[in-house]
């Protein structure tokens, strides 16, 4: 049976920086991005804050009538933080149920560029598909390079054999916010994995083997 194609996505989830000091450039492409994903009727579940590139999407999103769910800890969830005029804001005890509750509503994933927090978001979604706990597509919207080092130790743990090859295909690079659309509309889902165990790391013979 062929697995359905993310033509019928209703939900983005979007990784995305919080940092009130990033450039110009990186908040306009965020913008732009929330309206691209209003336009083709989705909506999108994100971190519940009104600052940074994670802000700056969740009004464009608004402004152009999409949905716009915020999950956001409630140690967090300072005035001066939240986004309060959100369609739906969800508050909760620890950042992990936020990640999960995230993750749920979402149907594909897209990362933009941030700190420490959107890292680890981004790393974690890649290694769950890479375990076979989903399907969805992830697409890591970088117009100015800023994930170059990432991809770049991704690519030498596969060079060096900590990773299979298949690793690379867990997500898709895209430099402008309409390649980024194209990229989830034309998104098919790999096939499931076969029962068994799915091995995280390579397992090859040793280099003096």
């Amino acid at each position: 049976m062929t697995s359905p194609a993310v033509t019928k996505v209703h939900t983005i989830c979007i990784y995305a920086a919080s940092s009130e000091a990033v450039s110009a450039a990186h908040r306009r492409t965020a913008a732009e991005l929330g309206r691209a994903i209003a336009r083709q009727g989705w909506g999108i579940v994100f971190g519940g804050g009104s600052i940074g590139l994670m802000g700056e999407v969740a009004r464009a999103a608004l402004a152009a009538h999409a949905t716009v769910t915020g999950v956001i800890p409630h140690r967090l969830a300072r005035s001066d933080i939240v986004f309060d005029g959100v369609t739906e804001l969800i508050r909760t005890e620890t950042m992990r149920e936020r990640k999960r509750i995230m993750d749920e509503r979402s149907d594909a994933f897209v990362v933009l560029p941030g700190g420490i927090g959107t890292l680890e978001e981004c790393v974690e979604i890649i290694t769950l598909k890479q375990l076979g706990y989903h399907r969805r597509a992830i697409v890591i919207l970088d117009a100015a390079g800023y994930w170059d080092p990432l991809l770049a130790l991704l690519d030498r743990m596969i060079t060096e054999r900590f990773a299979y090859p298949t690793l690379a295909g867990m997500w898709e690079v895209t430099t402008s916010v309409d390649g980024t659309i194209e990229a989830l509309r034309s998104y098919e889902p790999p096939h499931p994995y076969p029962d068994g165990p799915v091995l995280l790391e390579a397992v090859e013979a040793r280099p003096d083997e």
